[in-house]
């Protein structure tokens, strides 16, 4: 099973003005636990402008955009030398990967990420990721490490989001102020009821920066994305470990498709395919027995694409067959046709797979 944990600011500081080092020991605890058992986890970690605050002795600073950017960019490198510590007591190997709106609404960049990201699994790394505060503006923002989180799951395709906060779930009420609240176990409805976007702090349409608001925002988000989210509070022990296993702690969003589904639809949204390729018919032989598309099976290039374009692929009878996500630009693309894969980093200079197409980026027709 993959993985995302959200790590919210008030679990990372146990309520406190302070990072709390044994909160990180149990996440990191936990986390080699559940690599050891074949899941991978990710990391999506808040906290950066608290460990800034803490390290410069909560200063009295202007509430700003550069003020808090630089707090960011103090608390960043102490938040990562503190997962490190921890993670390194367990001989687990860490590492930072910062990302903005920006870095996952553009195509090529997305990929770029994906591809880091898919790297430190494979190698049993733990990818710790947070919003680049430091260099993020307002129109590049996600605004929120919640919603963040979704679309990291949306990402390296998730199986299970899991939001860690300071309360057990979602409430029909705020519970601090309203006794009769009670937990709602799971959301299954093909939209969230209006009732319980109120009961999070407003409407479906509200501009939420936080709190349990973004938190059902990322939920949503997550589901419709084919990951199954949970909210549920970091105080549990083992938390991470019996939600792997699939125990009903929390609330429960289940998926509302697969992540294969989600995947399928956004490569066949792409009607207007801005290229193709040309295979022979040992490749779309291939292709129907479901492996990936190679440059040994490509006979030309048609139209002009970037990596990360959705392409068509046509058979010898000019008929089209499948459509896919291509890992090299038209240009280079042309270049390597009816070579073979160990063949591309020599002709390119580089290397971004053995596969034109790899089958979980493929639709067939």
């Amino acid at each position: 099973m993959r993985i995302v944990v959200k790590l919210g600011t008030s679990s990372l500081t146990n309520g406190t003005k302070h990072i709390a080092p044994p909160f990180l020991i149990e996440i990191a605890r936990q986390t080699v636990q559940l690599q050891a058992a074949g899941h991978q986890v990710v990391l999506v970690s808040s906290g950066a402008i608290a460990a800034g605050r803490e390290k410069l002795n909560f200063p009295q600073l202007p509430k700003n955009i550069p003020a808090k950017q630089m707090l960011a960019a103090v608390g960043q490198l102490r938040l990562m030398a503190l997962y490190e510590q921890v993670f390194g007591l367990y001989g687990m190997i860490v590492g930072q990967v910062l990302l903005t709106r920006a870095d996952l609404s553009d195509r090529r960049r997305y990929l770029n990420a994906r591809n880091t990201l898919m790297a430190m699994i494979m190698h049993n790394m733990v990818a710790i990721i947070n919003e680049n505060d430091t260099v993020a503006t307002e129109e590049i923002r996600v605004g929120d490490n919640d919603n963040l989180s979704a679309l990291v799951a949306n990402l390296i395709d998730a199986d299970l989001l899991i939001l860690l906060t300071d309360q057990d779930g979602l409430f029909t009420a705020d519970p601090r102020s309203n006794p009769d609240a009670k937990l709602v176990t799971m959301v299954s409805e093909d939209e969230i009821p209006e009732a319980l976007w109120q009961a999070a702090g407003g409407s479906k349409t509200g501009l939420g920066t936080g709190g349990m608001t973004t938190k059902l925002q990322a939920a949503d988000l997550a589901r419709r994305s084919g990951s199954a989210c949970v909210i549920a509070s970091s105080m549990e022990t083992d938390i991470l470990i019996r939600l792997a296993g699939g125990e009903k702690i929390g609330t429960l969003f289940p998926a509302v498709v697969t992540s294969i589904e989600s995947r399928k639809r956004y490569i066949m949204s792409a009607r207007r395919a801005p290229g193709q390729v040309n295979v022979d018919a040992g490749a779309a032989q291939a292709l129907r027995r479901g492996g990936s598309l190679l440059p040994i099976g490509v006979n030309s290039v048609g139209g002009k694409f970037e990596r990360g374009d959705t392409v068509r692929v046509i058979d010898e009878n000019e008929r089209e067959i499948a459509r896919g996500i291509v890992n090299y630009p038209s240009q280079d693309l042309a270049r390597i046709t009816k070579r073979r894969s160990d063949e591309i980093e020599a002709i390119l200079g580089y290397l971004y797979g053995e596969e034109i197409i790899h089958r979980n980026d493929l639709v067939l027709l």
